[in-house]
């Protein structure tokens, strides 16, 4: 008689994508929901609604520089004054600067979570120029116009917030630092250039988020299409123009 061996025991390679441990669950049930695609999406759809609000009200806060200094400078201490005396000064403008900030880490962390996850479901890349055919052009560039955002919101702070950036800067006098800071044209040029990208990414994203927030269900929303075309579109080109009129109306000598 022959002895029969058996086969050598296969140990699974948990290293590759398709077999994984699964996940200990958290003691926290959002943690757990956030792990999942769906949680990131939601997520990174009302982080990007916060931050269209703010974008939004911060574009037409600024407008006050179309009434010159005093109501400028005014706008920016009444930010710095809410609820004062019931809170110290600066007390909420820093609670809503923190929880910004919080909300464009989630955002961005969703945003790069998910690129891994859609990777790792699909190593191979598309092949045919046809498979771009739903993808408009603003959605295959939001990685970019996201990173110009981002470093742009850095220079940003670093120009008229910290000061760093303007070697003009005046503790005190936004409408000065603002002024003086886009009469220069290489920044003025940049702040534009920012701003088209930030239309692009608000294009797509206020386009995107009703799907991501499931509000419309598959079968309705060819017929909503226009209407949501129209509302990224318009809340786009209006956040970005008003921006964008900013460096055009110092550099022509309209503020200044």
């Amino acid at each position: 008689m022959t002895a029969t061996t058996e086969p050598p025991a296969i140990t699974p390679d948990i290293s590759s994508p398709a077999i994984r441990p699964p996940h200990r669950r958290s003691p926290f049930a959002l943690v757990d929901i956030y792990r999942s695609a769906v949680g990131k999406k939601w997520v990174m759809a009302i982080t990007g609604i916060m931050l269209m609000g703010f974008v939004f009200f911060h574009a037409f806060g600024n407008l006050k520089m179309y009434f010159g200094a005093e109501d400028f400078n005014h706008y920016a201490e009444f930010l710095k004054e809410l609820l004062v005396p019931i809170v110290p000064k600066t007390f909420v403008l820093w609670g809503l600067r923190l929880g910004l900030i919080a909300a464009f880490a989630l955002h961005i962390h969703s945003a790069y979570s998910l690129t891994r996850l859609n990777r790792q479901a699909r190593p191979v890349k598309y092949q045919s120029p046809r498979d771009y055919v739903a993808v408009n052009w603003a959605a295959r560039t939001m990685r970019w116009s996201g990173v110009i955002v981002g470093l742009f919101l850095i220079w940003h702070l670093a120009d008229l917030t910290w000061g760093w950036a303007n070697p003009d800067f005046i503790y005190g006098d936004p409408y000065w630092n603002v002024s003086t800071s886009l009469d220069r044209a290489p920044i003025a040029a940049l702040y534009i250039v920012a701003n088209i990208a930030l239309g692009v990414h608000l294009y797509h994203g206020a386009w995107s988020i009703f799907q991501s927030l499931g509000s419309m269900s598959p079968r309705f929303t060819p017929r909503h299409n226009p209407l949501r075309r129209g509302f990224a579109a318009g809340f786009a080109i209006l956040v970005a123009g008003v921006n964008i009129s900013f460096p055009i109306a110092v550099m022509t000598g309209v503020v200044g």
